[in-house]
């Protein structure tokens, strides 16, 4: 077998750094790093604490030997050059979506527990992003002792508002060039060769809720639109004594005549929305059921149980599609907020290249105009795919087969990764779904996010023996090319 000498290597110094590694992920999980916009600023672009984790991530990559830019707060790279200005690149995030409800270890800390990693950002994507800047100070630290350079330079993008807009990579690819290749440690192995289409939007009821005597005073649900809501609540005008009670819902008296009523769902990713159970549903089937909602917010709520209680595949708003390529579409209503006395539901759609954007607007705009609402476009991300039979990707599939001893094929995801954003890019673990975690474990963008200590040395060493065949790969190009 290839590269068994670099392999050993690989094995000691990752077992040399581990516990480095482990305070490094500590240290930015310790930043809640959540974009922040009510307090941006020329040098806080994001707001001030998704600076101050692209800040730490730096300072990480100074000391790990890497020449770091911080580009404006936007985003940043720390570079190993190399005997070209030629660069293949890894791309990682340091901002996370908000910590949400269900937490029963410390959000904003790394506990071990059970062989795991826990705390916001673990998974997605503080780890890897850590696991990336040890990769390259693999190669700094063989650079000193043999004296060689890589023959492209290599850089880790530090990226700082992937869990929005992504406008971070727009400002860089604005002022840099494309790299050669690149992939980002930001979803599964063994290795994404596309991405569905991700569009977002909002539905505002018409009717209005929190008047004089109206019935319901206010709805509110979800932390984030690309997260099945896992908690939702209304306050309604009605004595708790007056309300039954029903699985997942939990009725509590307020005193005047006012109760608040909570539905608990199951939360997960918008992408994998199979085996979640969507709150909103439950609170506005409960709120029909019980004869709180007023006649004329009827069409809206039968919008809801539309969007976030009838199946996750578009069919019941008009937009269910799918092809061998990219699968089937998905929709979900991630949050539902209260705003100026209307109701706001937030929806994140992922699609396959068999409808475009503009027919999904048409169709949910029509929905929302025979139930009582409007829609309005947040956000589209159009699908993404590259050749899985590349050279680069197949040195990725090849390389992560041999660490696991399987054959392997490249697969096509709802998630959004910053892989779209780039010519010749894919996305690249470290999450392997194979592995085993305890029933405590949540998800990305769940409660109790958390992955295996395991599975992240093993991720950090795949990436090192990956690096350094596209080096080769790309050298050898270079030779030929020139």
């Amino acid at each position: 077998m290839a590269d068994e000498r670099l392999k050993q290597e690989v094995d000691e110094y990752v077992d040399e750094v581990w516990e480095d590694v482990v305070e490094d992920i500590r240290s930015l999980v310790r930043i809640r790093s959540v974009e922040d916009l009510s307090h941006a600023t020329a040098a806080d672009p994001w707001g001030p604490a998704c600076h101050r984790a692209l800040r730490q991530a730096l300072a990480i990559a100074e000391r790990l030997g890497l020449e770091a830019h911080d580009c404006e707060g936007r985003i940043g790279y720390a570079d190993l050059p190399g005997r070209s200005e030629r660069y293949l690149a890894t791309i990682c995030h340091a901002d996370v979506v908000p910590e949400g409800r269900g937490w029963t270890f410390d959000p904003f800390d790394v506990t071990r527990k059970d062989g795991c990693l826990v705390g916001r950002g673990v998974l997605d994507d503080k780890g890897p992003l850590v696991l990336s800047l040890y990769a390259a100070h693999f190669f700094v630290r063989r650079a000193l002792r043999t004296g060689e350079r890589l023959p492209l330079t290599l850089r880790a993008i530090v990226g700082s508002e992937e869990e929005t807009s992504m406008r971070d990579v727009a400002y860089y690819l604005e002022r840099h060039p494309q790299p050669e290749f690149l992939f980002t440690p930001d979803a599964d192995f063994p290795l994404i060769c596309g991405e569905k289409g991700v569009f977002q939007g909002r539905f505002c009821s018409v009717a209005t809720v929190g008047g004089h005597d109206a019935p319901i005073e206010s709805m509110d649900g979800g932390t984030v639109p690309n997260a099945v809501c896992g908690r939702a609540e209304a306050v309604v005008r009605k004595r708790a004594a007056d309300l039954s009670g029903r699985e997942r819902i939990d009725v509590t008296d307020l005193g005047d005549g006012r109760s608040r009523v909570v539905a608990r769902g199951v939360g997960g990713h918008a992408s994998l929305p199979e085996g979640t159970l969507n709150a909103i549903g439950l609170l506005w089937a409960y709120l029909l059921d019980a004869g709180v909602v007023p006649e004329g917010l009827v069409p809206f709520a039968e919008l809801e149980l539309r969007l976030c209680a009838q199946g996750f595949d578009g069919s019941s708003l008009g937009v269910a599609c799918s092809n061998d390529r990219f699968g089937s579409l998905t929709l979900i209503g991630g949050t539902l907020r209260t705003e100026g006395g209307h109701l706001v539901q937030t929806c994140d759609c992922r699609y396959p290249d068999a409808i475009d954007a503009h027919a999904l607007e048409r169709a949910l705009a029509r929905q929302a105009q025979a139930r009582g609402a409007s829609f309005v476009v947040v956000g589209v991300k159009p699908p993404f795919h590259i050749d899985p039979e590349s050279p680069e990707l197949r040195c990725l599939l090849d390389t992560y087969d041999e660490f696991r001893g399987t054959t392997s094929r490249a697969k096509v995801i709802g998630g959004g990764t910053y892989a779209r954003k780039f010519m010749r890019a894919c996305a690249f673990g470290p999450h392997e779904p194979a592995d085993p975690l305890p029933s405590w474990a949540g998800p990305e963008h769940g409660a109790d996010e958390a992955i295996g200590e395991g599975t992240l040395r093993r991720a950090l060493k795949i990436y090192i023996v990956s690096i350094a065949r596209l080096m080769r790969l790309h050298a050898q190009d270079g030779r030929r090319n020139g």
